[in-house]
């Protein structure tokens, strides 16, 4: 994930343009006139769907972005470059038809249910001359660009045309081209580096029932074999993703809740493209594309992930490494904005943690049980001899605070250099401070910063300074 987070690699999208309209309210009543609800509208949101979705997700990775397709001479043509541009994606390669209507998708949610759908779009295929100029401003941008996705709506912009031409022209500049196909007929995709069907696209495609390892391994192969492939995908839900370059594998996911699965695909393929994109390999890939699309489905409404979120799922999976909890003051700054927002409790507490032991265990699960995020500010080794002395930390701070943020209570260690946590509290503003239970009746450092104080009893015994004694004298336990 480090790789990842200051990384900003140019990826040039391609695709079916749409706006998702969505109208939002609650239903107490059905309708006199007939047997159908009555939703009264509280508000409307609109927001990129199609290869715009895949364009917002890759935004919000970090990614820089040119956009190529075909919309309508309309009002929601325009609304929607202004989309793109509020993003700041290059939209010089958006060529404007005259006639075609610039596709847009109204729902109507009511108490979080999706109840209509409604489309005002163009399906055919664009005029020769749009896709014309759609290949050419590709063939003058791909060598300025990491990546090349081909995100497939099936509403008439990658028709066979546009398609190779795009493919031809990355190819002979070394790009990859990742595909999000639609349709039966794969062939207009041959020589892009891979596809992103799921299961029940692929099963169509090939004409194999993948019900099986056997089948799904078949599949995989064919699609290969039929497109020219570097490497087969097959995206399976909730069974994850399955990959075939020299050999198969799958790569499960787990996604905690499930409420609506609109874009999945299009996070699937934005991560994918931005963590290869990065350098990451289709192993380390595909898995971060998998837990992206796990958070995901996990909200309503075509959505997008960032980084953080990706991180603080992997971590919910006890998946991340120790260096991932490991966080700048800056950074654990951000992070504790973030999770408010998103209505978590955050709990902090502070210490050395020198010889971590049963007591500084216990003292941390308490800690944590008091809210839903534990922050652990951790003093510097030379914050710990102003403290302690010249012969402390017995252990240093980099591995103090790798040891602490592989303890399941713990989400995220932030180190620091002054005698006192106070700036840190300061900037973070935690819901809850928790501190030892010897500071009953004492003043506690940054406690005007949080919402409530809690003191947490120290176990009988237990303690560095102890541990530190028995070891000179040579005792035991």
């Amino acid at each position: 994930m480090n790789r990842l987070k200051d990384a900003t690699p140019h990826i040039l999208v391609i695709g079916d343009l749409m706006i998702d309209h969505y109208l939002w309210g609650g239903c107490e009543r059905i309708s006199p006139e007939a047997p159908v609800q009555v939703v009264d509208i509280a508000r409307e949101t609109t927001v990129l769907g199609g290869a715009g979705n895949v364009i917002n997700n890759l935004v919000t990775l970090g990614a820089r972005v040119s956009v190529a397709g075909v919309i309508g001479d309309d009002e929601n043509g325009i609304e929607l470059k202004n989309m793109l541009s509020s993003l700041g994606a290059s939209c010089e390669g958006l060529i404007i038809q005259e006639g075609r209507k610039t596709s847009k998708k109204s729902r109507i949610i009511a108490s979080n249910q999706q109840i209509l759908r409604y489309d005002k779009e163009s399906k055919d295929s664009v005029e020769v001359q749009s896709a014309q100029k759609v290949v050419a401003y590709v063939a003058s941008i791909v060598d300025q660009c990491d990546m090349v996705i081909l995100s497939d709506y099936g509403k008439g912009v990658i028709t066979d045309a546009v398609a190779q031409g795009v493919i031809s022209s990355a190819r002979a500049k070394g790009k990859k081209v990742l595909v999000d196909p639609k349709g039966k007929d794969y062939s207009k995709y041959s020589g892009a580096y891979l596809l992103t069907p799921n299961k029940k696209e692929a099963s169509e495609a090939t004409g194999i029932a993948i019900k099986d390892e056997a089948s799904l391994r078949t599949a995989l192969l064919s699609l290969k074999a039929a497109c020219d492939l570097q490497c087969s995908m097959i995206t399976l839900s909730e069974d994850g993703i399955a990959i075939y370059d020299e050999s198969m594998r799958r790569y499960p996911t787990v996604a905690k809740e499930v409420f609506d699965v609109t874009g999945a695909g299009d996070t699937v393929i934005a991560s994918l493209s931005f963590a290869l994109s990065c350098g990451l390999s289709i192993d380390e890939a595909a898995p971060f594309a998998n837990h992206a699309a796990a958070v995901v489905v996990g909200k309503i409404g075509s959505a997008t992930v960032t980084l953080d979120e990706i991180e603080t799922y992997e971590s919910s999976l006890h998946q991340s490494t120790s260096d991932a909890h490991i966080k700048l003051q800056n950074e654990i700054v951000m992070i504790a904005q973030r999770l408010k927002r998103e209505g978590k409790r955050i709990v902090f507490t502070n210490g050395c943690f020198d010889i971590l032991h049963v007591g500084h265990v216990k003292y941390l699960q308490e800690a944590k049980s008091y809210g839903d995020i534990l922050i652990v500010g951790l003093n510097s080794d030379s914050s710990v001899r102003e403290l302690k002395g010249p012969t402390r930390p017995v252990n240093p701070e980099n591995d103090r605070a790798y040891i602490l943020a592989a303890l399941e209570s713990v989400d995220y260690v932030v180190m620091f250099s002054d005698e006192t946590p106070y700036e840190l509290i300061k900037s973070i503003a935690p819901d809850i401070l928790v501190k030892g239970g010897d500071y009953e009746g004492k003043s506690v450092v940054g406690a005007e910063f949080s919402g409530e104080l809690r003191l947490v009893q120290f176990v009988d015994g237990k303690s560095t300074t102890a541990t530190i004694a028995r070891i000179n004298e040579g005792t035991t336990c």
